[in-house]
């Protein structure tokens, strides 16, 4: 459904238009039918290319500080050195940014938002709003019930994630690998240490001095700021896996309250955008292959966690499209809250009282 608001259309740029998940965010914009009225697709080089949009071709302009001039809303998937440099150039000159960068998540006074989640947060930006990092992003929904129902005492996760989530040149590799394997060639590496292919990679981003990596910290603490739980106790292993999309996480939540399997069932199928698959007798779960390409949170084989008193924890499985629900939806989503409720301006120029 078409939001509304007093402002449309848009000006909207995309920065990284060209990659993977800035390309996914345009199609989002369209299928949404986002108030868009003039479309910015902006990348580190033009190059002469277009991206298609609203029945018409946009060129790709080179992203630096003055192509934010009359633009409402940029939606940032560049990395975080770009962001780092871009986004207050384009906040500066009026526009709302949602960046996808982990560079400004953690930031004091920047939002960090799941739409459905925590939308509240969005009214008190000051021209940034950031996108979780998508193997946090699909766990808030059902995190968001618990902690609701019943409270959240600990948490720890193993994330499965796909190679889409380290862009074009990590899935070309996956099949050339695949490729080299049938042929009886070597598996030559470049994006990731090792091969990906038939292998699975306890490593993902760069490895702290506590022994965990950035990734599984980004968990930690993007969970605790989006919940507003900031003691939640939480630990994850995160895994890179030979898949092209969809993430898929193993999850033990220690609860506050208790409650069983067959209440979590009921409570995580009345939350908007999850859907329970979950009847393993019959080989009945969420599979990767369900996440791609759809925006919904899969949850299934959800038990006990037979390492807790009866009642105070479970143990569940969570999939969903890294792509879409973990990065571009969520951002258009962020970019519809914002607008919807009239929140283009910083929370500091707009009136006390917000709505």
């Amino acid at each position: 459904m078409p939001i509304e608001s007093a402002h449309h259309p848009l000006t909207v740029a995309v920065v990284g238009a060209t990659g993977l998940v800035g390309r996914t965010m345009i199609e989002i914009l369209a299928e949404r039918d986002f108030p868009v009225g003039e479309l910015r697709p902006l990348a580190s080089r033009a190059g002469g290319r277009t991206i298609s949009f609203g029945g018409r071709e946009w060129p790709v302009e080179v992203a630096t500080p003055q192509a934010f001039e009359g633009v409402d809303i940029a939606i940032f998937s560049a990395g975080g050195g770009t962001s780092k440099v871009l986004a207050p150039e384009a906040a500066a000159r009026g526009a709302v940014v949602v960046d996808n960068s982990s560079q400004w998540r953690m930031e004091p006074g920047v939002p960090l938002v799941v739409a459905g989640v925590n939308d509240e947060d969005a009214a008190e930006h000051e021209g940034i709003i950031a996108n979780p990092n998508c193997s946090t992003m699909q766990l808030m929904p059902l995190f968001k019930a618990l902690r609701d129902a019943v409270g959240m005492k600990r948490v720890i996760v193993d994330t499965y994630q796909a190679v889409s989530g380290s862009g074009n040149k990590a899935v070309a590799e996956l099949e050339g690998q695949v490729k080299a394997y049938a042929a009886g060639e070597p598996l030559e590496a470049s994006v990731y240490p090792y091969p990906i292919a038939f292998n699975v990679l306890p490593h993902i981003d760069v490895f702290r001095e506590d022994g965990y990596t950035k990734e599984e910290w980004k968990v930690t603490v993007e969970t605790r700021k989006i919940l507003h739980l900031p003691e939640l106790p939480v630990s994850c292993t995160a895994v890179r896996v030979p898949v092209i999309t969809s993430h898929s996480e193993a999850v033990h939540v220690e609860l506050e309250g208790s409650m069983g399997p067959d209440e979590a069932r009921e409570l995580f199928a009345g939350v908007p955008g999850v859907i329970v698959r979950d009847d393993p007798a019959n080989a009945v779960y969420p599979l990767p292959i369900d996440g791609a390409g759809v925006d919904d949170v899969f949850v299934g084989r959800i038990r006990a966690d037979a390492s807790l008193p009866a009642g105070k924890g479970l143990a569940f499985w969570v999939v969903s499209d890294n792509l879409r629900k973990g990065a571009a939806t969520n951002a258009v989503e962020i970019a519809e809250v914002v607008v919807r409720n009239d929140w283009l301006r910083k929370a500091s120029e707009r009136v006390t009282g917000i709505a």
